[in-house]
């Protein structure tokens, strides 16, 4: 098992990125491998993303040299979605029946994570904790849900908060799925960022033939990025996080970093945007 490393980058850095570098430096596109877990940790705030898919067999969420600990969730905590078929996510003994949408988080210190559903893909979700929260299962639909947007702007959508201030109990992580309704195709326009956290979207449900285009950077300085179904992007707290598919779709969001305040972000004018 490796640990992909991707370094911090500075805002200043964009302009000089071809499409090469921008791929390499905040695209996720090769976390659901069958019969495998894979990966990648950001070293903007020390998130690690990582997919579980169980094919063959269960699968279990081991430690990496990289993160000096015994087990993975020693100092971390994880949130993690199905975004495949049914499926079951053991912890510490205890099993929990996911179907696809489903969340489950898991505090720091449980030391055995095993995954199971041969159609099942788990998105894993983690950030480093100094406290524990018990481990919890929210369901599609029993978190907060909010209906936004519009059918004549595009962007018509379902969100459902799983992990949250006001609803299962973390140490920094806040996480939950949007889903796009038919016909609509934009997310997060008018966009923004947030300076005090990094945020992750990891987007599913897009059928293969399709994409979005997602778009990053500074407000001033953006850049886009074609994404395909069950990629992810990392978004830098100075970066913006928006985009436009080709079709309707979901994405998991998913922040840590200074707070857990879900309208603390800094809005930026479609006018304003370059």
């Amino acid at each position: 098992m490796t640990l992909q490393i991707r370094h911090a980058t500075h805002p200043e850095q964009l302009p000089g990125f071809d499409t090469a570098a921008l791929r390499r430096h905040y695209l996720v596109d090769d976390l659901f491998v069958p019969g495998a877990v894979t990966a990648v940790l950001t070293h903007h705030d020390r998130i690690v993303l990582a997919g579980a898919r169980p094919a063959n067999g269960p699968l279990t969420l081991a430690t990496y040299p990289e993160l000096r600990s015994e087990f993975f969730l020693e100092r971390r905590e994880a949130g993690i979605v199905n975004v495949g078929g049914p499926g079951t996510v053991t912890a510490d003994g205890t099993k929990y029946e996911l179907t696809t949408g489903a969340c489950l988080y898991v505090g720091r210190g449980v030391r055995d994570v095993v995954f199971d559903g041969p159609d099942a893909a788990f998105y894993i979700f983690s950030a480093p904790a100094h406290t524990a929260y018990p481990t919890a299962q929210v369901n599609p639909g029993e978190g907060n849900r909010l209906e936004l947007g519009d059918q004549q702007t595009a962007n018509r959508r379902t969100i459902d908060q799983f992990i949250h201030a006001d609803g299962v109990q973390s140490c920094q992580i806040v996480l939950g799925v949007t889903t796009l309704h038919p016909g609509s195709t934009w997310n997060t326009m008018p966009a923004h960022t947030h300076d005090r956290r990094t945020e992750c979207y990891l987007y599913f449900g897009l059928p293969e033939t399709e994409r979005i285009v997602h778009l990053l950077g500074e407000p001033d300085e953006t850049r886009h990025l074609l994404v395909a179904d069950r990629q992810a992007i990392i978004s830098p707290s100075w970066s913006i996080h928006s985009g436009c598919g080709t079709s309707s779709y979901s994405f998991v969001w998913a922040m840590a970093g200074e707070n857990q305040a879900f309208g603390d972000m800094d809005g930026v004018d479609v006018r304003d945007l370059r």
